[in-house]
């Protein structure tokens, strides 16, 4: 799986219909540039629209009061923002924050529930895609709590790294706090270690994945795991961050 290779970046849930349905959606969509930090949907109220990404990403935030934001997956070219609509859902379910800058194609509720009836396709895949991330939300629990910090981190480092199709990303030490669940001093620690390892640069926020091979031999068996749900659902699909 390589995140630096060549070919176009497409969105792989959209790449995955036949080519009519596929160019009838497209035409329903229109591309936008995700920018970092921007908040796309909160919990409990109305999507405005719904994205498909391919260069940028999304992460999933839940909030508790009187506690820091904790991530609890990640959007990218594998899937889309607002697939609960095929559940005839409108309403998001968690926060969804731009997580990394790019591009990505936006649909409007009305148009998605039109694709929806013209596709069958479309909602199978959606459904499916569903699957993956209730699998991810309840990997990621497990994961939180019974594995430790280093694994824990080269895990979302590969995720992120999926997502980013790029070897070098902003992630602040507040950011990976939040999105581990831990102190930033945690993060601190951990993120030195695989830096003294060589398998990634760290600094002011900027990671540079040196060594993916060496990433995915500390990372805990969650990636590994996360990677075959998906692509037993989506077998044409060579993998969830190859573009």
């Amino acid at each position: 799986m390589s995140s630096t290779a060549s070919a176009p970046v497409v969105n792989r849930l959209l790449d995955g219909l036949p080519r009519a349905e596929r160019n009838r959606l497209l035409q329903r969509c229109e591309p936008v540039h995700l920018v970092f930090g921007s908040v796309l949907c909160e919990p409990d109220r109305p999507f405005r629209h719904l994205y498909f990404p391919l260069t940028g990403f999304i992460s999933m935030i839940t909030t508790l009061e009187g506690h820091q934001p904790l991530e609890l997956g990640l959007i990218g070219n594998e899937g889309m923002l607002g697939a609960t609509l095929v559940l005839d859902i409108n309403a998001a379910p968690i926060r969804a924050v731009v997580q990394g800058t790019g591009s990505a194609l936006r649909i409007s509720l009305g148009s998605l529930r039109q694709a929806l009836c013209d596709s069958p396709r479309l909602c199978r895949s959606l459904r499916r895609y569903l699957y993956v991330l209730m699998v991810q939300l309840a990997q990621n629990a497990a994961c939180g709590h019974f594995h430790e910090l280093e694994p824990r981190l080269a895990r979302w480092l590969l995720m992120t790294h999926d997502r980013a199709h790029a070897d070098h990303f902003h992630l602040t030490h507040e950011f990976l706090s939040d999105m581990l669940g831990v102190r930033r001093s945690g993060v601190t620690i951990a993120a030195g270690a695989l830096q003294q390892r060589r398998l990634i640069r760290y600094s002011r926020g900027e990671i540079t994945i040196l060594d993916r091979r060496g990433l995915e031999a500390t990372a805990c068996g969650c990636y590994d795991a996360m990677l075959e749900d998906y692509l037993r659902l989506f077998p044409a699909h060579d993998a969830v961050g190859a573009n």
